[in-house]
Formats: C-alpha cells, structure tokens, sequence
C-alpha cells in the first residue's frame, strides 16, 4: 500500500478525545468537574498570581534586602599575566587578541591584567588598567605598556 494524501492518518493513540467534564455522575467528572469541593481554587475563573501563597508572607518579601551595587561602578575583564604566555614573542596584545584566543569573554568596562604568575615573553600589552606587579613583570620580560583610555 503506497502513502500519498488521500490515506494519511495519525499514529494509533496520538489523538485523545477531549475529556467532557460536569456531565452527570457516571462520567467520573460530573458534579465538582475535578476542581474538588469548596474553597477559592474551586471557583470558575480563578487564577493564582506567581508566588502567592494562601495571604502567608509570601518567600520573595520574607527574605530581607542585601546589598548595594553603585550604578557608577566598573566592572573589568581580568587577565593574569600567565596567561599572556599564549602570544608569541614581540607580539602587539589587545583587547581584541584577547578575545580572539578565547582569554576573555566578555569585557564589560574594560580588561585588566593583573600579575599572577610570570611573563616569559616580551609583548607589547595594551588593557584599560594594569596592577603594578603586572606592570613590573611585563617590563622585566622586556616588554611594554599601554594604557587604553
């Protein structure tokens, strides 16, 4: 037997008739139609707000408030100097060749390179801020500074 549109059907059990609720005891949702007897939650139209819990306190206005982050606050990118170990010697290191090695990922205000570890090449580093062990270590490695603004 060849399939083509005029014998298409649906596989066997995939379609439910739908369930007629309220239709007389026999139909084992008569009566109460499955919203069980009483209270708010069986009512036609109810519908509860996300987090609502019965007028207790609900968990979101129990817990108390922490914190405070400053809307002026920078947020920086951090990379230690061993990880620089990734270029070559002489090479120029940016924000953009950081990102292109898979060293940072994402660099909100900026990248800053800190002075974990040692530098074994000598590069040219341009970053928005530099601690300055890791200013000392770049330039005992031979290498130099920039500051972007």
């Amino acid at each position: 037997m060849s399939v083509n549109l005029s014998n298409l059907k649906p596989p066997k059990g995939s379609r439910h008739r739908k369930v007629r609720v309220g239709r007389g005891i026999g139909s084992k949702m008569g009566k109460t139609a499955g919203a069980g007897n009483k209270g708010q939650q069986s009512r036609r139209g109810y519908s509860r707000r996300p987090g609502f819990e019965g007028g207790q306190m609900p968990l979101h206005r129990r817990i108390p408030k922490r914190g405070f982050r400053s809307p002026f606050s920078k947020r920086y990118a951090i990379v230690n100097v061993e990880m620089l170990n990734a270029f070559q010697a002489g090479e120029v290191v940016t924000p953009d060749a950081l990102e292109g090695r898979g060293i940072i990922h994402v660099r909100h205000d900026g990248v800053k390179i800190l002075g974990d570890g040692n530098l074994k090449v000598a590069l040219t580093v341009h970053a928005h801020k530099f601690s300055k062990s890791a200013q000392d270590k770049i330039a005992a490695a031979g290498g130099k500074v920039e500051v972007l603004q």
